[in-house]
């Protein structure tokens, strides 16, 4: 349930950038969603659906695509990927190193808004 909260923030600003730009109908939402960021696409559906009822994105979908895990090593600078099924043990592929910082994976933002 801590999908709706999300998406509510989502549907604020997409309805701030739709009145702003006199738009009649929303048609769809592009979404960026890190792989390690835990909304599932059903259940953001679902509540943007819900919460957008009766306005003008009623019926619009969310097209939502998936952003790595990225890690930035603190000891060379590499940035590498990381794959989310296997979390344990992760060390930079060019130095070996085990402290890192997390560069993407747990951002949503919106990339784009289908209009009409």
């Amino acid at each position: 349930m801590h999908e709706l909260p999300v998406i509510n923030s989502i549907l604020k600003v997409v309805m701030k950038h739709a009145v702003a730009n006199n738009v009649n109908k929303v048609v769809a939402v592009h979404l960026k969603v890190g792989e390690m960021c835990d909304l599932e696409e059903k259940w953001m559906q679902d509540y943007f659906d819900y919460l957008a009822k009766g306005g003008i994105a009623e019926g619009a979908r969310l097209v939502v695509e998936k952003t790595p895990v990225v890690m930035k090593c603190d000891n060379c600078g590499a940035s590498f990927n990381v794959d989310t099924k296997q979390t344990d043990d992760i060390a930079c592929p060019d130095c070996g190193g085990i402290k890192y910082s997390m560069v993407s994976g747990r951002e949503y933002y919106i990339t784009n808004m289908e209009a009409i």
